[in-house]
């Protein structure tokens, strides 16, 4: 099987790249234009194509060397409050992009798309919690609404060219990897603060959930949904555990032996105040549930980011 990972020197996308080629699943390529995604992350089995996704010539030159049957489409411009700035850049990225992806694909033998999507942003505030698939997406974010539009091509291209799919909504993902200097990821911003000795921030009281999921459970989800067959529908990959920034704050101070308090600065406009999502769809049609509990991803994380800085040194 011939399979394309896009964003797959990222977060996320390394280290499913690394599970694919490990299982081996097939010969495994990667596109990433190296904007936050780092070379070196990526598996050395694994031919990398640099190329931007609104490079419609470059996306359409290594689709057509490629001729993948399976794309992962992790790819994404993923900062949301980015997107509320400049919503015409995120749409370039993360709907002209896929596009221009998704037309060369259709145009080279393209069967098959699992995507990655949102499980926080598309719902916007929720009225159930945890919420499932059913649940009425009111996106408040270019991101989420960007997010949202993809799952309705995917569908268009399923009706007009037989491209058939399957979508993963994420939950808050962190893990090894994950960048302690980029806009996403409150784990990694506060393991990168607290092994640089400064203090870490909290937004807001404190008191906002989010369900932080191990970056190794949704990569056995991604690895599942290749010989899944769920077809055309959205399930949410996530741990229904519902956990505040607080709690997890003094979650990973444990961890890390860090005895000062945070520092907290005004809440972002438009923050959700609660999200966490029911993962039970995907026990139903990927036979998958997260793993890894919150303490022990936690010292999984942090380990691995003293180790890089111990590396780095």
């Amino acid at each position: 099987m011939r399979i394309l990972v896009t964003g797959g020197a990222g977060f996320i996308g390394s280290n499913t790249v690394d599970a694919l080629i490990d299982a081996d699943c097939g010969e495994v390529a990667v596109l990433d234009n190296l904007s936050s995604g780092k070379r070196h992350q990526v598996n050395p089995r694994a031919l990398l194509y640099q190329a931007d996704l609104r490079d419609a010539a470059a996306v359409a030159d290594a689709i057509a060397r490629e001729r993948p049957e399976v794309i992962y489409h992790l790819a994404a411009q993923m900062d949301v409050r980015r997107s509320v700035a400049d919503p015409a850049f995120d749409a370039q990225v993360n709907l002209v992009g896929f596009l221009n992806l998704m037309e060369a694909g259709r145009q080279n033998g393209l069967k098959r798309v699992i995507f990655s999507s949102t499980g926080g942003a598309i719902y916007g505030e929720q009225e159930a919690f945890p919420c499932d698939e059913d649940h009425p997406c009111r996106p408040l974010s270019p991101y989420g609404i960007a997010k949202l539009a993809t799952e309705k091509y995917l569908y268009f291209y399923r009706q007009q060219y037989g491209i058939d799919y399957l979508v993963l909504r994420y939950a808050n993902i962190y893990g090894p990897r994950q960048d302690p200097h980029g806009e996403a990821g409150v784990v990694a911003i506060f393991c990168g603060r607290m092994l640089e000795g400064q203090r870490c921030t909290i937004f807001g009281d404190g008191k906002q959930t989010r369900d932080y999921t191990y970056v190794g459970d949704v990569v056995r989800a991604n690895l599942y949904a290749l010989t899944s067959k769920a077809s055309a529908i959205a399930l949410n990959i996530g741990t229904g555990a519902e956990t505040s920034v607080n709690a997890l704050y003094s979650a990973l101070a444990e961890v890390a032996g860090e005895a000062r308090p945070p520092e907290y600065a005004p809440a972002r406009p438009g923050e959700q105040l609660r999200s966490v999502i029911s993962p039970a769809r995907a026990g139903q049609y990927l036979n998958w549930k997260p793993e890894v509990s919150l303490a022990e991803g936690l010292e999984r994380t942090f380990m691995h980011f003293r180790n890089e800085r111990g590396r780095a040194r």
